[in-house]
């Protein structure tokens, strides 16, 4: 009868339990969930949107712009004058600006020089840039600016999605190691129940002491005040994945039918944690980052430059009899037109050099910025690839004495099973897998994280 009651035991200790179909939610499906649904990433959506209408009120700056004015006087019963003029100016890229207007006037006291022919005036012409504004002025600098915006957006986008999707990787797997310990202590408090029905057969057999049952009975309260803070820690790591679960624009609870991978499950080398840690902090979305801000400053140094130039504008219109544009002789600019020029430039250019200088400041400013932000993601990405490494060993040396302490067990409960020890051996035993069981598991979770943690400094998560 003993040997039927420590074959049962055994037979229990053995069992991992009944199995129930659950149903795993995988790293991938978790993080296509936040990319999909989470505030954080919808809101990054928005920078496309923002750079869009950035560039579409930079080119607005280049629309065709239709104008009229119109102004009369009467007085004592008199019709002083009459003027209206209205038109449509044409902007170009290259600082040439078309017009095509038509000119009225009329009245009895009308100034000489608004005299028109009787049927009105129509106006052709042109006015162009010569010197400042001829490379560039404000209309094409924010056009370039805009450009650089979107280019940016993406990679402040790229930034957000980094950030976010290492959050929620990280309390991914700070999930599954909350699991993997709740499974530990389950398993183990298992096992301490069937042995204690086993010892306790024994002892209502006459073959032990009545102690061993009390000690038993112990090891199987203490395994299920384990159990039970293991359980705390995962319903708070399961609360903790829900700020990262949404959907319908709202947080969603986790369902209870589902279960994170394993954490052994597809730990392998990455390619960028061999990867040269400068080649993966240039490519970083915040070192893109600063180096699209160093491109509009540059477009920003070139517009303040541009100022450092006099100013001459030169304009010709033709001038026609009512929409009559053709002169009698045929020639048409020398005769029949309006022509004139703008020229001017300060003195000293004090305010000029004063922006030129800041401007430059400005750029300097960022490159130290730069080569900052460049060398910290360098060395984030080798403290990760150092970390990652040394974890990777580490696990190999934890699943050794995992599998060590498993065979210790074992031996252990066939020493006990023929008298040949103690149960107070067999528990320490069992203490000591259990921790080699947990340290594994949680050298599994932070190499996971430290992988995530790669990932991250080297602004690959999008």
């Amino acid at each position: 009868m003993k040997r039927l009651y420590f074959a049962l035991a055994m037979v229990l200790t053995l069992a991992s339990g009944s199995v129930f179909s659950q149903k795993t939610w995988s790293p991938d499906a978790f993080l296509q969930q936040v990319r999909s649904n989470h505030p954080f990433a919808k809101q990054a959506t928005l920078l496309d949107a923002e750079s869009k209408a950035a560039l579409l009120a930079a080119r607005g700056g280049f629309d065709p712009k239709v104008y009229s004015d119109w102004e009369r006087k009467s007085f004592d019963g008199k019709n002083y004058f009459n003027i209206a003029e209205g038109g449509l100016k044409l902007p170009t890229w290259y600082g040439i600006e078309g017009k095509l207007g038509y000119n009225y006037s009329s009245g009895v006291f009308l100034n000489p020089e608004n005299k028109l022919p009787t049927d009105g005036q129509a106006v052709l012409g042109a006015s162009v840039t010569l010197l400042q504004g001829l490379v560039i002025d404000e209309r094409r600098a924010g056009l370039f600016q805009a450009r650089i915006l979107q280019r940016a957006n993406v990679a402040e986008q790229r930034q957000i999605l980094n950030d976010l999707l290492y959050e929620a990787t990280k309390s991914y797997w700070n999930w599954s190691l909350a699991d993997a310990w709740v499974q530990t202590y389950r398993e183990a408090v298992r096992n301490a129940e069937a042995r204690y029905a086993g010892i306790r057969g024994s002892w209502e057999q006459g073959d032990r002491p009545a102690i061993d049952t009390l000690e038993a009975l112990i090891q199987v309260q203490d395994r299920r005040l384990e159990l039970s803070a293991a359980q705390v820690y995962f319903q708070n790591a399961t609360l903790a994945l829900q700020n990262f679960n949404w959907g319908n624009g709202q947080a969603m609870p986790v369902d209870t039918s589902l279960r994170p991978v394993q954490l052994a499950e597809g730990l392998l080398v990455d390619a960028i944690a061999l990867a040269p840690a400068d080649t993966l902090a240039v490519q970083h979305p915040q070192v893109q980052g600063y180096r699209f801000k160093l491109e509009s400053l540059d477009v920003e140094r070139r517009l303040k430059r541009e100022a450092l130039k006099p100013r001459l504008d030169v304009s010709y219109n033709l001038l026609g009899d009512g929409f009559d544009l053709s002169p009698d002789n045929g020639d048409f600019f020398l005769q029949n037109y309006k022509w004139g020029v703008q020229a001017g430039f300060p003195l000293f250019f004090r305010k000029e050099r004063g922006s030129l200088q800041l401007a430059e400041l400005k750029i300097m400013d960022t490159e130290y910025q730069l080569a900052q932000k460049q060398q910290e993601i360098s060395n984030k990405v080798s403290t990760y690839q150092n970390e990652l490494a040394n974890l990777r060993q580490q696990i190999q040396l934890a699943t050794q004495m995992r599998d060590n302490y498993t065979r210790l067990l074992a031996g252990e409960n066939d020493k006990f099973r023929l008298g040949e020890s103690s149960l107070f051996l067999v528990n320490s035993r069992e203490n000591k897998l259990i921790d080699a069981q947990l340290k594994l598991a949680k050298l599994q979770a932070e190499a996971r994280k430290a992988e995530a943690g790669l990932r991250w400094a080297a602004g690959l998560w999008r």
